[in-house]
């Protein structure tokens, strides 16, 4: 890939994934995960498949409760870092579940934290592959990024790419559906929801935004010059200071997350 744009506009958003970057701009994300574990309910000897397991924080919480637990994750780098841990982890593409020979019917539960929203490109594949790969009666347990998510961060990002004349459309690599959008989709692909809720909850973080921006806008920077990054993170993060910064110097995100529980009542082949 050239420095210039590394996405093309007919292509997917990019976006990749270290494992210390991550825990050092997003340790936040595991702990703020733990009530949708209190929603799964793990039971001992469940076989649970965690999708977007990242490097592996919650999975491992799921195998300390007795579940038999497999994590899949699109990024190989997070794959590594978790099978460093002892994990039982592989490199797949929720959007591809469907194709894993070995998943089908094979677990009690799916669950999954802070990943969907990164699966832009067919979330009706995603829900088709859990549907598959759970038993009958299996349930779907999941938060993700929901409507209004990010709003600021995102438009702070979006128009630091039309302030340099690129349409940021294309770079945009976020899912985040309102409750009835995904309630519609569950449904569609054979779950009866037990909940769903979108919850605000603006979030402080662990350090300044700039860090976050280029971790989680990595997408959107792509769409620049590697020369012109630095100046784009330092703009948006100008942008966002009058909403976002405290006076103190902290920085708080305005995350709005959609948690769900699902049960499958009927499989249904993926789109």
């Amino acid at each position: 890939m050239s420095a210039a744009a590394r996405t093309p506009p007919t292509g997917e958003p990019s976006q990749s994934w270290d494992p210390d970057r991550y825990r050092r701009e997003a340790g936040f994300v595991a702990e703020l995960g733990l009530p949708v574990l209190d929603l799964l309910d793990p039971r001992p000897g469940e076989r649970i498949l965690d999708l977007g397991c990242g490097e592996g924080a919650l999975t491992a919480k799921l195998a300390a409760a007795g579940a038999q637990v497999v994590g899949v994750d699109a990024s190989p780098e997070q794959i590594a870092r978790a099978r460093d841990e002892g994990l039982d982890a592989h490199v797949v593409d929720g959007q591809a579940l469907a194709s894993e020979a070995a998943f089908e019917a094979a677990f009690d539960a799916v669950f999954t934290n802070a990943a969907l929203h990164w699966m832009k490109r067919d979330p009706d594949a995603v829900i088709a592959g859990v549907a598959r790969a759970l038993k009958p009666g299996g349930r779907f347990v999941g938060e993700f990024g929901g409507a209004g998510n990010v709003a600021a961060i995102r438009d702070a990002l979006r128009a630091e790419l039309s302030a340099r004349g690129i349409d940021p459309a294309p770079y945009d690599p976020w899912f985040f559906p309102s409750v009835d959008d995904y309630r519609a989709r569950l449904e569609a692909g054979g779950f009866a929801v037990r909940e769903i809720a979108l919850i605000p909850r603006p979030t402080p973080l662990p350090g300044d935004i700039s860090g976050w921006l280029s971790t989680f806008g990595e997408s959107f920077l792509n769409a620049l010059p590697e020369a012109d990054r630095a100046d784009a993170v330092a703009a948006a993060r100008a942008r966002l200071a009058p909403v976002l910064a405290g006076p103190d110097g902290s920085w708080t995100a305005d995350y709005v997350r959609l948690r769900f529980a699902a049960d499958l009542v009927e499989a249904r082949e993926a789109p």
